[in-house]
C-alpha cells in the first residue's frame, strides 16, 4: 500500500508538481487580465477556477511525465517544458469534467469547498439577486467548465507550438480522442442514472463498467500515460503496450474511488461520507451488492438499495444503514479482488516493458498510488 504521503512525495520527484502548478499559476493570472477587461465582476470566476485548480493529486500530469521519461524523454530543457504544460493541459481539463460533472450529480462539494454551483447560488442569494438562485448557480458553473475547457486547449496548443509536425499530430489524436471519450462517458452515466435500475444486477454492472471506461478509467490514467508516450516520439506498438496497461489500471482507480466514495474517511477525500450513496451513483459497488443480496433471497437489502440510494435525504444515520447494508452483502471484498485483478493485469504488462529507471521506478509508484490509496 502507498499511504497518500509517498503518493505526494513521487508527485514531487524532478518537480512535476511545482511546475505544473506553475503553469497553472500563470494560466490564472493570464485569465484575470481578459476577464478584468470585459468586468470587474467576473473576477470570481477567476476565483473559482483558481481553487479547483489548487486542489488534486496531479497523477494525470505525473503519468504523463514519467511516461514521456520512459520512452526517451529527457529532463531538463524546452521539451521538459512542453510536457509539463501538457500536464497542466490535462489538469484543466479535470478541472472542467469536475465541474460540469457536479453540477449534472447535483453534488454539495468538491475538495473540502462547497461545489461551484452551490456557491454561486449562494452568492446570488447573499447579494438579494432576481430570479432563480439554483438555476443561477449551475449556470455559473457550466460556464467555468466552458471556461477551464478552453484554457485546457490553450495549454495543450502552446505545448505543440514548436515541436515536430508528427510528434504534435501524435499527440493531438491521443488528446481529442481522450476529450471526446470523456464527454460520451458523462452521457452514458446520465443515462444510467435514468434507466430502470436493480432489476438486472449483472446489466447495470455492465453498464457502470462501461461509464468506467469512458468517463474515467482512460483519461485518469491510459491516455496521460499514452500521451507522455507520444510526446518521446513512440512508436505504435510501445503506445497499444501504454494504451494496454492503462485500461485497466484507470479501470481499478475509478472502482478505488468508488469504494471511497461509500467508505472513505471525509477528512481524506474532502466529501461528505455518503455523498456517493445520496447521488444515487449507479457503481460496480452498488450493482454487486444487489447481486449479492438477490443470490441470498435477502429481499429486505434489495428492496433498502433500490429505494434508499439516490435520497437526497439520508440522514447520516440512514447513510451509515445504507453502507451497512452494503458490506454486509460481501459486495466490497468483490471490488477489492477486482482492483486486485485489474491491476495484477497492468502491473505484469509494466513488467514486461523494458523502460529505464528512474522513470520505471516512478510509473510503479504512482500505479501503485492510484489503485493504494485511501483518499
Amino acid at each position: 500500500m502507498t499511504p497518500p504521503t509517498q503518493a505526494s512525495a513521487l508527485v514531487d520527484v524532478e518537480d512535476v508538481r511545482a511546475r505544473v502548478d506553475a503553469v497553472l499559476s500563470r494560466h490564472v493570472a493570464q485569465l484575470r487580465v481578459v476577464l478584468a477587461e470585459a468586468s470587474s465582476d467576473s473576477d470570481r470566476l477567476a476565483d473559482a477556477v483558481a481553487q479547483m485548480l489548487s486542489g488534486g493529486k496531479r497523477l494525470r500530469a505525473a503519468f504523463c511525465y514519467w511516461s514521456w521519461r520512459a520512452h526517451g524523454g529527457q529532463s531538463g530543457g524546452p521539451e521538459a517544458d512542453a510536457v509539463i504544460q501538457v500536464g497542466a493541459a490535462l489538469e484543466l481539463f479535470q478541472a472542467a469534467a469536475l465541474f460540469h460533472d457536479d453540477v449534472m450529480d447535483d453534488s454539495d462539494t468538491r475538495r473540502g469547498f462547497p461545489a461551484a454551483h452551490r456557491a454561486f447560488a449562494r452568492l446570488h442569494a447573499e447579494q438579494g439577486l432576481t430570479g432563480d438562485a439554483e438555476r443561477f448557480g449551475a449556470s455559473a458553473a457550466i460556464l467555468l467548465g466552458d471556461l477551464t475547457l478552453v484554457g485546457s486547449e490553450q495549454e495543450f496548443a502552446g505545448a505543440l507550438v514548436d515541436q515536430p509536425g508528427p510528434r504534435a499530430a501524435k499527440a493531438r489524436a491521443v488528446f481529442d480522442l481522450m476529450r471526446t471519450e470523456v464527454t460520451v462517458g458523462q452521457y452514458l452515466d446520465v443515462l444510467a442514472q435514468a434507466l430502470p435500475w436493480g432489476d438486472a444486477p449483472e446489466a447495470d454492472e455492465v453498464r457502470a463498467r462501461e461509464v468506467i471506461r469512458a468517463k474515467a478509467a482512460r483519461y485518469s490514467v491510459e491516455h496521460p500515460i499514452t500521451l507522455g508516450a507520444a510526446l518521446a516520439d513512440a512508436d505504435e506498438r510501445d503506445l497499444a503496450a501504454c494504451r494496454a496497461l492503462g485500461l485497466p489500471l484507470g479501470e481499478a482507480y475509478q472502482l478505488r474511488d468508488d469504494l471511497l466514495g461509500v467508505f472513505g474517511d471525509p477528512i481524506t477525500t474532502g466529501k461528505p461520507s455518503g455523498d456517493d450513496l445520496r447521488e444515487g451513483k449507479r457503481t460496480v459497488l452498488a450493482a454487486r451488492a444487489v447481486a449479492r443480496a438477490r443470490a441470498v433471497g435477502d429481499q429486505e437489502t434489495v428492496t433498502l438499495l433500490r429505494t434508499r440510494l439516490g435520497d437526497r435525504t439520508l440522514t447520516d444515520t440512514d447513510v451509515t444503514q445504507l453502507a451497512d447494508a452494503i458490506k454486509a452483502t460481501g459486495a466490497p471484498e468483490d471490488i477489492e479482488a477486482l482492483i486486485d485483478q485489474l491491476a495484477g493485469t497492468a502491473f505484469t504488462l509494466i513488467d514486461a516493458r523494458s523502460w529505464p529507471d528512474p522513470a520505471r521506478s516512478q510509473l510503479v509508484g504512482l500505479a501503485h498510488a492510484a489503485v493504494d490509496r485511501r483518499a
